[in-house]
């Protein structure tokens, strides 16, 4: 935290004041809810004055009002009919219309009032991961708080005493409701920033079971996920980032996955993680990185200085770039299929046995028209400058240019002459003694 003595004692104390809601009022609908007035020292922090709001790629900040000097926002669980990348589209559960929900966005000290209305045909309540507050606010069905029953509106309310880059998601039937979308993002700005950065991103990693030709996903999966995520994403879906040279980024990345950890690479930069979703980390434990691993139920926060290029961020376990692989298929690389491929045509124009030299052109042939079951996307990536990608899942690209025209794709770099990879030519062989 950035605050000082004082102002960590008045923090306190509305933390306190926060607490004084009762039971009753946390039950309220919507429509009678009390206002209650701000009673901190803090104006509400607004975007664009007091901090510079995040960006979400994929994704959109959850909007507020301003009332009685408290930020109100208003969360609808609800089924949501989301697209993960053309091609694959499942019946989730999400917020506001969103999988995952819409980032809420508020800065330290800041009172916060946010109602939750349920439309999902199950009880459910919200969870403010990694948050200081009242226990009454804490969001865990049964435990510190009644279901949020179908139809119901429940209000939380309480003063935000850190800065970090957070989580919300239910409380509830957390294997069935969280494996079915029901996170989101909660970043608080330091009220005192001790630094600024030019650009701001935040991501949302998650897994899901999604089998060729189902319709949901599969929240009763333990080990054998295939589909995953970044924001609610796979590639080629995964919006690009974009920065301009020398710029300093912020990399705000949390993990809400199941089951895995997911070590996070950058290509051609190195960053320092410089918090954590405890706190800042101070300068002196802050050392060079290139690979930041994040694990379940937490956050890091990474920051580098932008260099020209096209380049790869992603999950380092390679199974977790690909889209729904067949985790099942025998392994048929080296296997001289052609024999079988004759035979298999025979009722099954058109059969191509694949794997027989590796995975990466069942993506072309899947892009090319190759029949698939229905609702899947196995082993699809897409179209890069050069070639075909062939990676998806947990994969996106930040594109460096010298200017930018806005926040919209830039295209292709364009590399520099001598400064992109190509085939040797005989002479170039020759001469450094290298066997053809």
């Amino acid at each position: 935290m950035t605050v000082n003595r004082r102002d960590a004692f008045a923090l306190a104390g509305l933390t306190l004041g926060g607490a004084a809601l009762t039971a009753g009022s946390a039950q309220a609908q919507a429509s009678d809810a009390v206002t209650v007035a701000h009673p901190g020292r803090y104006a509400p922090g607004v975007p664009g004055r007091d901090y510079t709001p995040v960006v979400t790629p994929n994704n959109a900040a959850l909007p507020f009002r301003v009332v009685d000097g408290v930020k109100v926002f208003h969360l609808i669980a609800e089924e949501v009919d989301h697209e993960f990348a053309p091609g694959l589209r499942a019946q989730c559960w999400g917020y506001n219309g969103r999988v995952h929900g819409p980032t809420i966005e508020a800065v330290e000290g800041d009172r916060v009032r946010i109602y939750v209305t349920n439309r999902l045909i199950a009880g459910t309540t919200v969870h403010w991961h990694g948050l200081i507050l009242p226990s009454g606010m804490d969001g865990v069905g049964g435990l510190s708080q009644p279901v949020i029953r179908p139809g119901q509106t429940f209000v939380y309310e309480y003063t935000l005493v850190q800065h970090g880059t957070h989580m919300y998601h239910s409380h509830h039937d957390e294997m069935t409701q969280i494996g079915m979308g029901m996170s989101g993002l909660f970043v608080i700005h330091p009220r005192r920033p001790r630094r600024r950065v030019d650009r701001e991103y935040a991501y949302l990693l998650s897994e899901w079971d999604i089998r060729p030709g189902s319709r949901r996903p599969n929240p009763n999966e333990m080990t054998d996920f295939n589909v995953l995520t970044l924001n609610a994403k796979v590639f080629p879906a995964t919006a690009p980032i974009v920065a301009e040279r020398g710029e300093r980024v912020r990399l705000r990345i949390a993990n809400n996955s199941p089951q895995n950890h997911h070590p996070i690479h950058l290509h051609g930069h190195t960053f320092k993680v410089t918090a954590t979703d405890g706190g800042q980390i101070p300068e002196v434990g802050q050392w060079p990185e290139v690979t930041a691993v994040v694990p379940v139920g937490s956050s890091r926060d990474i920051e580098f200085t932008a260099i020209p290029g096209d380049w790869a961020l992603h999950c380092h376990m390679t199974h977790h770039v690909m889209n729904q692989m067949g985790h099942d298929a025998p392994n048929m690389v080296g296997v001289d299929a052609s024999q079988i491929d004759r035979r298999a045509r025979d009722v099954l124009p058109g059969y191509i046995t694949m794997g027989s030299d590796g995975m990466a052109e069942h993506g072309e042939h899947v892009e090319g028209g190759l029949p698939v079951p229905a609702n899947s996307i196995p082993m699809v990536g897409g179209r890069g400058q050069h070639d075909y990608i062939t990676m998806g899942g947990m994969f996106t690209i930040l594109k460096v240019r010298e200017r930018l025209q806005g926040a919209a794709d830039p295209g292709w770099y364009r590399d520099r002459p001598g400064e992109l990879a190509r085939l040797a030519t005989a002479a170039e062989l020759g001469r450094d003694g290298i066997p053809t």
